[in-house]
């Protein structure tokens, strides 16, 4: 046969080839994406420090905007918490700044100073956080990458830029979330696998992630160094 008649055959069959893998990666989506995420949550069980940002829009009026830092080797993590509302019956601006070391919780006050409280987050402390991070559960700090992995559809996204880091951004679709189908997005750093970004639609809420296992520590005020060194001895 004419030789241009086997090009035009084996051109075919790329395109077909092509195709095909395109279908499969559309209709079987959960394939990669399971395997990254996990690599993503191993490499999340070294995390021994990180810092986090949240800005959300819960409601149309209410605006939050949370963080954490967290250094396992200080047993210590630092969180704020502000909330704006802005609708005129329920008007409201309230911030919440705690620091935790180990199991005791420091509240900061009005007139600056820092007294031991309660905790507004519960019962989450330092050492339970890097504990569930370490065994790969649910920590609150980083994403929930292990129920993502059991109940969401992933899909590969685009390549991008967060806070100077090369990441690979993936959807996933929850079933069962608050609206039926959660949708979050999760981008994933190309070299180390840890997330740089995550967002969830219901919420309005974006959240990155920066300095992990940075050497890094938190500046603890005098009082709570003072009580720090008490409770140690």
């Amino acid at each position: 046969m004419d030789s241009r008649y086997w090009l035009w055959l084996g051109a075919r069959l790329v395109v077909a080839i092509v195709i095909v893998g395109w279908a499969a990666s559309y209709l079987f989506p959960g394939g990669n994406g399971e395997k990254e995420f996990q690599r993503s949550l191993d490499a999340m069980k070294q995390v021994r420090a990180v810092r986090v940002a949240t800005i959300a829009d819960a409601t149309a009026t209410q605006h939050i905007e949370m963080s954490w830092d967290l250094v396992c080797s200080q047993d210590a993590f630092h969180y704020k918490w502000h909330l704006v509302e802005s609708d005129p019956d329920k008007a409201a601006d309230i911030n919440q700044e705690e620091i935790h070391v180990g199991t005791t919780s420091y509240e900061h006050r009005p007139d600056d100073s820092w007294k031991p409280g309660i905790s507004s987050i519960g019962s989450t402390n330092p050492s339970g956080v890097c504990k569930m991070l370490a065994q790969g559960t649910d920590s609150r700090v980083l994403p929930d990458l292990a129920t993502m992995i059991k109940r969401g559809i992933i899909q590969k996204g685009d390549k991008k830029t967060v806070n100077g880091v090369r990441c690979r951004e993936w959807n996933v679709t929850i079933k069962g979330g608050p609206s039926r189908l959660e949708h979050d997005t999760v981008c994933l750093g190309l070299d180390d696998h840890l997330p740089y970004e995550s967002t969830v639609d219901w919420q309005h809420a974006r959240t990155t992630y920066s300095d992990y296992n940075a050497s890094f520590h938190l500046e603890l005020p005098a009082a709570l160094q003072s009580a720090s060194a008490t409770s140690g001895n």
